[in-house]
């Protein structure tokens, strides 16, 4: 059950892991908020979850902008009430290069993948301090543990995450709020099918002979992590970085 009976917000939660973490946090009590920059794609996915018997409302804001940002929480707040869990997975993972990577893609997928997050949190986190306990819950990616090439982008921004995750848990400890990572690596979204389709990434069943559990994720995998962190179980977790990856070591 839920650390607290505040809401849920699932930044990037209208598709893929974000809709697989907003429906699982949805069966376990939480009143859900997902947020997304495509129109009408959070209300829909929010109608899906009420259909299923969850409560659950849809916004429509880009993360990398703060305005964006503070007014998409001040509708949830007063829809739903006061937040209690953050969870920062709105991300872009674009290709190029490094030597042919502009300063204009560089800044775009820093702007959305860690700044997104340092907006996120900091315009939500003042919910969960005056309650005195609460959960932000980060979603980066393998990319910043192993590097990825053509993504060095990317992989800088969800290393940043993981640095970000480290300095809030200590900071914010004696509040009672919890700060952790939860690290994704293969995972079959619809994201990776579009990749998959273009030509640019292995099959499933390639990539699934490299993963010692023999599968690629899903996107419930990640949510399950997710659900343990944002429970009372996990109330002395923090600081932490929780690898879902198959058995995949990354050193």
């Amino acid at each position: 059950m839920s650390a607290a009976r505040g809401v849920a917000v699932i930044s990037g939660g209208a598709a893929g892991i974000g809709l697989a973490i907003a429906e699982r946090l949805a069966a376990d009590g939480f009143p859900v908020a997902i947020l997304t920059r495509t129109e009408g794609a959070a209300e829909q996915a929010a109608a899906s979850i009420e259909q299923s018997g969850g409560i659950a409302r849809g916004y429509s804001a880009d993360v990398s902008d703060r305005g964006q940002v503070d007014d998409a929480l001040a509708k949830i707040r007063a829809d739903l009430g006061p937040l209690s869990v953050l969870v920062a997975n709105a991300a872009v993972a674009p290709q190029q290069p490094f030597l042919e990577m502009t300063l204009e893609q560089w800044n775009q997928t820093l702007s959305i993948n860690l700044t997104g997050t340092f907006n996120l949190v900091q315009a939500g986190l003042p919910d969960l301090i005056e309650a005195g306990k609460g959960r932000v819950i980060l979603i980066s990616s393998s990319s910043a543990q192993r590097g990825a090439p053509r993504m060095a982008h990317y992989a800088a921004s969800k290393g940043g995450q993981l640095a970000l995750t480290k300095a809030l848990a200590v900071e914010f400890a004696r509040t009672g709020v919890t700060v952790n990572t939860v690290v994704p690596s293969s995972i079959d979204t619809p994201s990776v099918e579009k990749k998959r389709a273009a030509g640019t990434i292995p099959s499933a069943e390639d990539m699934a002979k490299y993963i010692p559990v023999g599968r690629m994720g899903r996107g419930e995998d990640i949510a399950g992590a997710v659900a343990y962190l944002a429970s009372d179980e996990s109330s002395y977790v923090t600081g932490q970085t929780i690898s879902v990856n198959g058995g995949s070591f990354i050193g």
